[in-house]
């Protein structure tokens, strides 16, 4: 059985002046699906068996294309928005036919040349239909463990939790807030490394490497702040989390081992007002 939006291989029942017919695999030669002429190669001949992949045209009929879509049925990927209409967006897919984000698809406003994340189903009129509501197409059974470097798109930004990540556009994944350095844009892609494999196989994930490769770059991220700041940073190991985050952007474990490497070697003394250079 055919099944839309999806590339299969079927058979060739019969070459006509427009094009080839394939068999739909229902036991009725009406059913054929039409693969055109601009689609066919000059060798093919009844019984070969083709690659396709399945929608339907503007006149709402099956149609086949040797075309290789961007993105198929239960995948997702980033498409381009084309244009904006009064019944949604329509989407980039690759083929002939642009395919529709409706608007009760869409989390957020699409812009028409931006790209976003979308996940593909077949509607209950049995079209083609994006959507930005994707955690349903995310899976847990990812092949990754601590500290792998993965990448990803931003898809979601919750800010209790983080951002919310689509790694390989297929696994769940979360940059808790925690780590979070700095803001993020929907649609965006990243490159994380996992520091955390929860039980249910959802990543948390970070921008930033393991606490003694990422130390050096801290610390002179520090250093450089200081000096900025006319030799005096305020903040020390009594600053609240939230404090040293909205200046420098990591959390205070990293400020603590940072300032610990600087104030052994010599370079920065702590004082009642934070931190200086020596």
């Amino acid at each position: 059985m055919i099944q839309i939006g999806k590339v299969q291989t079927l058979k060739v029942l019969k070459i006509s002046k427009i094009g080839a017919y394939l068999d739909a695999e229902t036991g009725d030669d009406a059913d054929s699906i039409l693969l055109p002429n601009n689609q066919l190669a000059e060798e093919i001949k009844v019984g070969d068996e083709v690659h396709v992949f399945i929608y339907r045209d503007s006149e709402d009929r099956l149609i086949a294309t040797r075309k290789e879509p961007l993105i198929q049925v239960d995948e997702l990927a980033v498409l381009e928005v084309k244009e904006t209409t009064k019944i949604g967006a329509f989407l980039d897919m690759g083929l002939e036919r642009d395919v529709l984000l409706p608007f009760k698809e869409q989390k957020y406003k699409v812009n028409p040349g931006q790209k976003y994340l979308v996940g593909l189903y077949v509607d209950k009129t049995g079209r083609l239909t994006t959507t930005t509501y994707i955690s349903r197409f995310l899976k847990t059974d990812n092949p990754y463990k601590k500290d792998d470097w993965v990448k990803g798109t931003v898809y979601s930004l919750n800010p209790e939790l983080g951002a919310l990540v689509a790694v390989d556009n297929k696994y769940k994944g979360l940059i808790p807030k925690s780590e979070a350095s700095r803001d993020f844009k929907l649609g965006e892609e990243v490159e994380c490394r996992v520091i955390r494999k929860r039980e249910d196989g959802k990543l948390d994930l970070s921008l930033r490497e393991v606490a003694y490769k990422q130390i050096d770059s801290d610390a002179e991220m520090i250093l450089n702040k200081i000096e900025r700041y006319g030799g005096i940073l305020p903040l020390n190991d009594k600053s609240s989390p939230e404090q040293i985050m909205d200046r420098l952007k990591i959390s205070k474990a990293s400020f603590k081992r940072a300032v610990g490497r600087l104030m052994k070697e010599g370079k920065i003394e702590q004082i009642e007002k934070g931190i200086k250079l020596k």
